[in-house]
């Protein structure tokens, strides 16, 4: 048991949990933007095709409600195959996939055009290299700090105790100048 909480530990410390944890909380957010727009536009646009009954085309009524004795008390709900909602699930999946889609394209665009980017700086060593511009210790330093940039996250990731220790030393600071 101790073993797994090790490996849970470093499994949570490691920054990508992190940027995991972002995500999640920005895919929320957005889901809650496109489930706002199919809900409150696309719906009601679907829902008005006039059916001949008067209810919406894309609905059938299974069951009618059942009704207290003054007509306004619901005892049982009424049972109806709303294939409007289906469509707009259907909508939200696909705008949602749609946007998901074009963020990854502009990431792997932006990665390709770094990779693009560090073999034209190897080419270019390799020509300095030719001309006698550089030395080849000279071109294999130059080429070896163009691998590590390539691997090296852009960014340190800070750890969570790290992040951590942050907010506790901004609480200390709020509580001293509350104090004061």
């Amino acid at each position: 048991m101790k073993k797994f909480l090790k490996e849970f530990k470093e499994f949570i410390s490691r920054g990508n949990v992190m940027d995991m944890a972002v995500g999640i909380i920005i895919g929320g957010a957005f889901t809650a933007i496109i489930n706002a727009v199919v809900g409150n536009i696309l719906t009601p646009l679907i829902n008005a095709i006039p059916g001949a009954d008067g209810t919406s085309a894309l609905q059938i009524v299974l069951r009618d409600p059942v009704l207290a004795e003054d007509n306004i008390t619901v005892l049982k709900e009424a049972v109806i195959l709303d294939f409007g909602k289906v469509i707009s699930a259907v909508v939200t999946f696909l705008i949602t996939a749609f946007v998901l889609f074009l963020v990854l394209k502009v990431i792997n665009s932006l990665r390709a055009s770094g990779k693009k980017f560090a073999e034209k700086q190897k080419k270019t060593i390799e020509k300095q290299l030719k001309k006698g511009k550089i030395t080849a210790e000279e071109a294999e330093s130059a080429k070896a700090e163009i691998v590590n940039a390539e691997q090296a996250p852009a960014t340190p990731k800070e750890t969570s105790e790290e992040v951590l220790k942050e907010i506790r030393d901004l609480l200390k600071s709020i509580n001293q100048s509350k104090s004061e």
